[in-house]
């Protein structure tokens, strides 16, 4: 069978040879790209003057710098993970799973898109360029052994979801240099992020029945169960809301009104995880679900709205009834 691929292979066209080495940038992926808008929406409600045609320019250099470092790291993944991807039903027809990829060629591509990024990312400001070599890094651990902590229990959700507060961060600088992004804001977005990722691990080894099968496609799934997915999932909703509310309670009181939203965006996403072959597998295909892209619709406008309307009754409504040194605490953490 081997020998039937290779022949395969050499007989390929220089035409689907390209074609292949396009195809594992995934550039359908990089709908993911939607994470960064939080980071230019928050600053731009601080800093309405920065909205002219200067910031657009620097908008799309910004998203096209994103786009190729996460590109960058999609090629790295592909390669890595074909032998892996061949116990997959699914992702063993991926290009460099099939033998279509010419390695050499695919990690000069790796470090030619990673060196694009990063460069176009210093045209917009060095924290800005240092933050999408920061992404690139992630992807080398994630993918690259020893380390590799997509193989780790766990630690691959938390690594994984880094890229989260990552994007954030690329949008952040996208718009200013100057202000910090609040502790509180970037590690909701964080355990959101790992909220998602762990869902997504839960209905990929809820598929594949066989523990035998799905340990070899992906290591941590030795250690997994779905229980214990699902009580991560638990604890990292919980966390994000909680830093969530912190961010709300310290900066902008009205967002509080976007709750109900939120919590039913994750409710959603959380039942389409019980889905056979469910979209929650490969997140560039959520827009194929009408309720969660209607929910997600609805939450994102909301939550963009209250970033720029103050409503002062909100904070009279939720004025501290307590004394203040009741609560010794509430001046010791910065958030």
């Amino acid at each position: 069978m081997a020998v039937v691929e290779v022949l395969s292979v050499n007989q390929l066209s220089v035409r689907e040879r390209l074609r292949a080495h396009i195809a594992i940038m995934r550039l359908d992926h990089s709908i993911k790209n939607l994470f960064v808008l939080p980071g230019i929406i928050v600053p731009l409600s601080l800093l309405p003057g920065h909205l002219d045609r200067r910031f657009l320019f620097r908008l799309v250099l910004a998203m096209t710098a994103v786009t190729l470092v996460a590109c960058s790291n999609y090629v790295l993944n592909e390669v890595l993970d074909a032998p892996f991807d061949r116990l997959h039903p699914v992702k063993r027809n991926r290009p460099a799973a099939l033998g279509l990829v010419v390695e050499p060629i695919a990690y000069g591509q790796w470090i030619v898109l990673m060196a694009a990024g990063v460069g176009l990312g210093l045209l917009i400001s060095p924290r800005f360029a240092s933050t999408a070599l920061a992404l690139w890094i992630m992807g080398c651990l994630y993918n690259v052994a020893p380390i590799r902590t997509k193989d780790v229990p766990y630690l691959d959700v938390l690594t994984e979801s880094v890229n989260n507060p990552l994007r954030m961060l690329l949008g952040w600088y996208a718009v200013t240099s100057v202000l910090v992004p609040p502790v509180s804001l970037l590690i909701s977005y964080w355990m959101i992020g790992c909220y998602f990722m762990a869902l997504k691990r839960f209905s990929e080894l809820s598929e594949i029945h066989n523990r035998t099968v799905a340990g070899a496609y992906r290591a941590s799934f030795k250690h997994y169960t779905p229980e214990s997915l699902l009580v991560s999932v638990l604890f990292y909703a919980s966390a994000s809301m909680l830093f969530l509310g912190a961010f709300i309670i310290r900066y902008r009181m009205e967002l509080i009104l976007g709750f109900p939203l939120v919590a039913l965006t994750m409710a959603v996403y959380c039942k389409l995880s019980f889905k056979r072959g469910s979209a929650v597998q490969n997140p560039e295909k959520l827009y194929r679900e009408p309720l969660l892209m209607a929910s997600l619709a609805a939450t994102v406008l909301m939550l963009a709205v209250l970033l720029f309307v103050r409503i002062p009754q909100l904070e009279r409504f939720f004025m501290p009834t307590l004394p203040q040194s009741a609560l010794p605490s509430a001046t010791i953490i910065g958030l």
